[in-house]
């Protein structure tokens, strides 16, 4: 009863607050929790008719359908390799190019620089995918420069898995190097510049104070930069719709992107959906495009609790404290 009595109390005094907090609260059960019914349904043979509550359980039968596919562990393959080459290489450039600005006294020229970095980031992103293609299909600009170098004769160079990877995640790095480098750059004008100085004073070079001074303190952001990195290049598809002509380098968003597409392309043209009936095949089901999904992100799922408090110190540097 003191709970409830302390609550009322509360709520009486700023119920405001309480009031401009309904359209977030709103907001996030319509756009975040409702939507999370998909994990349900990939457990069910869903059908609308029946809806969430009326389709039958089938238990993991999705699951297994979907690893009992041909290419289900080529597209894991495919979406691990990709965020991995993203973690490894995209995660620490912007972090070493903000310690290389950060080390800049000229001002004039840290801006140039900085600017110069931000454009890419800027510019639409068809138009940045459109150049990257142009210049490495057969006969572009860098793919006759790669047939010079390795004497060999030019080619799409996205439709070759050797190069694919490579293209993809320099083209990241190009398009975010930038925009990462502005959070790591509020993360190391927070700290303290005593430090700095308490460092010097007692004989510490550069590189000591990066490794014993600078690294330390930006592990919060360090580590958020890292989930961000690495969520948002699992969950990436536009750049796949962009450069990935080829199937066998699906990754599962990718897949799922294209199962949408294909989808809404039958249901509106009858035609294609009348030729798909004769030839009695059959459509993805829904609950095998939610257990696709589960998949997908089931890893960030699984990692997120371990960095949790990491991630919410990181979002928070730079914030005004009272």
């Amino acid at each position: 009863m003191k709970l409830l009595r302390n609550i009322s109390l509360d709520f009486r005094r700023n119920k405001v607050i309480y009031f401009l907090c309904v359209p977030i609260v709103a907001w996030y059960i319509i756009f975040h929790y409702i939507p999370m019914g998909g994990i349900v349904i990939s457990f069910q043979d869903y059908t609308p008719a029946l809806g969430l509550t009326g389709s039958p359980w089938i238990g993991l039968d999705n699951f297994t359908r979907f690893f009992g596919g041909e290419y289900a562990f080529r597209l894991i393959r495919n979406t691990f390799m990709l965020s991995l080459l993203d973690l490894i290489f995209n995660f620490p450039a912007p972090i070493l190019f903000a310690l290389l600005l950060n080390e800049i006294h000229s001002r004039a020229f840290r801006r140039t620089i900085q600017t110069i970095s931000y454009m890419p980031y800027f510019v639409s992103m068809v138009v940045m995918c459109g150049i990257i293609v142009d210049f490495t299909q057969s006969g572009g600009l860098i793919s006759e420069a790669v047939a010079l170098i390795t004497g060999g004769r030019a080619q799409n160079l996205l439709g070759n898995k050797d190069y694919f990877r490579t293209i993809y995640t320099v083209s990241s790095i190009w398009q975010g190097l930038g925009y990462g480098s502005i959070i790591y750059l509020a993360a190391l004008s927070g700290v303290n510049q005593d430090l700095y100085e308490a460092a010097r004073i007692d004989g510490a070079g550069e590189l000591t104070i990066l490794v014993r001074v600078v690294l330390p303190m930006s592990v919060p952001i360090i580590v958020t930069l890292a989930l961000l990195v690495g969520l948002g290049y699992w969950n990436d598809w536009l750049n796949g719709l962009y450069y990935i002509n080829e199937d066998r380098l699906y990754s599962i968003q990718v897949l799922l992107n294209k199962m949408l597409m294909d989808v809404q392309f039958l249901m509106s043209n009858t035609n294609a959906a009348q030729s798909l009936q004769n030839q009695d095949i059959a459509l993805p089901s829904t609950g095998i495009k939610m257990a696709v999904a589960v998949m997908g992100a089931l890893p960030v799922l699984v990692i997120y609790p371990f960095f949790q408090k990491y991630f919410v110190k990181g979002i928070v540097i730079g914030a005004v404290k009272g």
